[in-house]
């Protein structure tokens, strides 16, 4: 699942619509004469007439795989009848966002004034259903009405390319066919099953659909006649479907009944900043022990296990999460993601936002610097085991170990502040 008022959505479509585009200032435009254009056009086109050849290649053979997978022929013929690839697709498909947003810029746009307003207007329009959906699936409706409107603001955008287009060309030519095949597949039959009608299947160029933007597979596993009328139907106007499947899915991939996704917390002077960790989970008598306390003042509750996060490390909010943090991640698999979608739910419910300041005089890092980062601590001996650009858990191992023995927090952050001092020490 994919798993951006403009909806966040699609964190990753949200990134390539927003920050691949800031690829620096573009070169002077020169004309060429016109003899010399001519080639190019004929070199495009060749291109073009290649791709549609190797497209209705790829069509025939994937035919006889769907109807394999017991996709009905007419079905498939109907669907598939005048698709082509779509170039934009394609281009979204490839961009690789260099250039990445600070959190709080993210946040700010994410868990605007605007997106809480209109939650809360949702939040009363819709109290007994998102009550009623609540105690069926037992996940919290402010993390369903949150991811409501942080991936189609409250339904407001939930995409208009055509599903079947798009996963026929990410399945053609993306970079992850195989997966795109499966979930074209998947769309298809959810026209089989009388879920929704071919006009039904519009979504992101991903190919995520509906209120609260399902993958196909992820409809085909989670989603929800919840109104009773015989149709799992994610794309009516009326979003009960839609938020009822999305409890469905956040508790089969293991939501906590009354447990909050975090809060955020004090830190006393002098922590020891490598338990900082989203891998170090510990019980609240730990924590209390180690003189962690709500921002807010006050005892820390014990809702079990938790564990620390500080998205741009010492010097910026940290906050307490809970193994429910982890399942809204499953939606999204990205911190600031998880981040924005308590934030909403908290705000829209009358709770706070985030009170420390953010860092706003460090940066994060472009994959470049992320690549450059990785290379220079290994050939400083505090191995990355490898140099790809994102900031796993082997690299903020390498960053704690290069920090402590320079003296500096060991708080694993990838910042331009550390790449510095990583290039000075080489």
């Amino acid at each position: 699942m994919r798993l951006t008022l403009v909806p966040t959505s699609l964190l990753a479509s949200a990134l390539l619509a927003g920050c691949s585009m800031a690829q620096g200032d573009a070169d002077p435009v020169s004309v060429a004469p016109a003899t010399s254009a001519q080639p190019v056009a004929r070199e495009d086109m060749a291109v073009r007439e290649a791709r549609e050849l190797s497209f209705s290649e790829w069509r025939s053979s994937f035919r006889a795989r769907a109807l394999a997978a017991g996709i009905d022929p007419a079905l498939h013929d109907a669907l598939m009848a005048d698709v082509r690839p779509s170039s934009r697709v394609r281009e979204l498909d490839g961009s690789q966002p260099e250039f990445v947003r600070p959190i709080w810029q993210y946040l700010e746009r994410a868990v605007s004034d605007d997106r809480v307003r209109i939650g809360r207007s949702r939040a009363d329009q819709y109290a007994g259903t998102l009550t009623a959906i609540e105690q069926r699936y037992g996940t919290d409706k402010e993390v369903v009405l949150a991811i409501w409107g942080l991936e189609t603001g409250y339904g407001a955008v939930r995409g208009n390319t055509s599903v079947v287009q798009a996963l026929a060309t990410l399945a053609h030519e993306g970079r992850r066919r195989d997966f795109a095949e499966r979930e074209l597949i998947d769309a298809m039959r959810i026209v089989q099953e009388g879920d929704a009608s071919p006009a039904d299947l519009r979504g992101s160029w991903a190919g995520a659909m509906g209120h609260t933007q399902f993958m196909p597979s992820s409809f085909h596993a989670y989603a929800q006649d919840f109104d009773g009328d015989g149709r799992r139907n994610i794309w009516s106007s009326d979003p009960t479907d839609a938020l009822a499947s999305t409890a469905h899915y956040l508790r089969g991939e293991g939501w906590t009944p009354g447990q909050p996704w975090g809060f955020e917390v004090s830190l006393p002077a002098n922590f020891n900043w490598i338990l900082v960790d989203r891998f170090v989970q510990r019980p609240t008598t730990f924590w209390q022990q180690a003189g962690v306390t709500p921002i807010l003042g006050g005892a820390l509750p014990d809702h079990g296990p938790a564990s620390l996060v500080a998205p741009m490390g010492a010097g910026g909010p940290v906050f307490l999460t809970y193994p429910n943090f982890e399942v809204i991640k499953s939606y999204n698999n990205s911190t600031a993601y998880a981040l924005a979608i308590g934030l909403i739910g908290d705000q829209v419910y009358g709770g706070q936002g985030v009170i420390a300041d953010w860092p706003q005089n460090i940066l994060p890092l472009t994959r470049a610097d992320r690549r450059e980062l990785q290379e220079r601590l290994t050939a400083l001996g505090f191995d990355t085991e490898g140099a790809d650009g994102f900031v796993g858990p082997n690299t903020e191992r390498a960053i704690r170990q290069f920090q402590q023995a320079n003296g500096l927090i060991p708080d694993g952050t990838a910042t331009d502040r550390l790449l510095v001092r990583v290039r000075a020490a080489g």
